[in-house]
């Protein structure tokens, strides 16, 4: 068994850090990003990680940065053979990566090369990635461009939501992260350089993007609704007693009708887009919960032929 410190913030790095304790390794530390002001009241908030790592009587260390001396030498003075990042959200400086017997190993949520970055799981759905997967890699100064080490890959489903993908990468990389500990540990862990074709970066999601362009074809508004669901949201506006109402669409599927962009086909909610149309299957109003669509329209002054936008 291997002394690591792990390094990790949201729910997507809690079932990794659970396998290894699990798998009997010894965690020195975990680090985690500060609490940070969330939800409707703003009230300061610990990250999953830290929650869980508290509960399971580990240490937890908030550093605001990395690149102090003194910061680096409590990283080094906890004598770890390895240092494990899953969605940390700090920049490891080279003094980092160097300051464990074997060095750092990050937990990616894609088939490095293709979608190298902070939002892998939302850009592979958004883009119609038919295949995705998790990869263990020994990290190196620079955006996710260490050499892989094990990598494990997966379909993605057609109607799936980033949501679902997310959840069942977080439990697929787990597994994958416990067995590089084992052959780290054997002396059998090898790592490859990562190909210089199929680069494509995961930029994290910019607020417009998550606007509904219903000039754009069924199939691409129907990937950006799955890729975006359940966070941020996908969302469109309505007219409500003459105020704009923004509505997030967490599900929809692929019409056959056709018709304008944007309007409303029948009372089913499907909605003509650039080319073909979509049907929404469940939405949610702003600090409401989420609902289906049929509740949602008996509840509205939308019918057929009506438009959104």
């Amino acid at each position: 068994m291997l002394r690591i410190i792990f390094m990790g913030t949201p729910d997507f790095a809690v079932p990794t850090l659970a396998a290894l304790l699990a798998a009997g390794h010894d965690v020195a530390a975990v680090y985690s990003q500060p609490p940070r002001a969330a939800g409707r009241g703003m009230a300061t908030r610990k990250s999953q990680v830290h929650v869980f790592a508290e509960t399971a009587g580990l240490p937890v260390l908030t550093p605001e940065r990395l690149k102090g001396a003194s910061e680096q030498d409590r990283f080094r003075a906890l004598g770890a053979d390895a240092a494990v990042v899953v969605a940390y959200g700090l920049i490891l400086p080279r003094a980092l990566l160097d300051a464990t017997r074997h060095g750092a190993f990050n937990l990616h949520a894609s088939l490095l090369p293709r979608w190298r970055g902070a939002a892998p799981i939302q850009r592979a759905v958004m883009a119609g990635d038919v295949e995705t997967g998790v990869a263990v890699m020994r990290m190196e100064e620079g955006l996710d461009i260490g050499p892989v080490c094990l990598a494990e890959q997966v379909s993605i489903g057609a109607c799936e939501t980033a949501g679902e993908l997310h959840d069942r990468l977080a439990s697929l990389g787990a597994g994958l992260m416990v067995r590089a500990l084992a052959e780290l540990a054997e002396g059998s862990l090898h790592c490859h350089a990562q190909s210089d074709t199929g680069v494509t970066c995961a930029d994290k999601i910019k607020p417009e993007e998550a606007r509904i362009d219903w000039s754009q074809p069924a199939r691409e508004v129907h990937n950006r609704i799955r890729g975006l669901s359940p966070h941020p949201g996908a969302w469109f506006e309505v007219e409500r007693n003459g105020k704009r109402e923004r509505i997030k669409v967490l599900r929809a599927t692929l019409a056959e009708a056709s018709g304008a962009p944007g309007t409303l086909l029948d009372d089913r909610f499907t909605v003509a887009c650039g080319v073909g149309s979509i049907r929404l299957l469940e939405v949610q109003r702003a600090g409401k919960r989420p609902m289906s669509a049929e509740e949602f329209l008996r509840g509205s002054s939308l019918g057929a032929a009506g438009v959104i936008r």
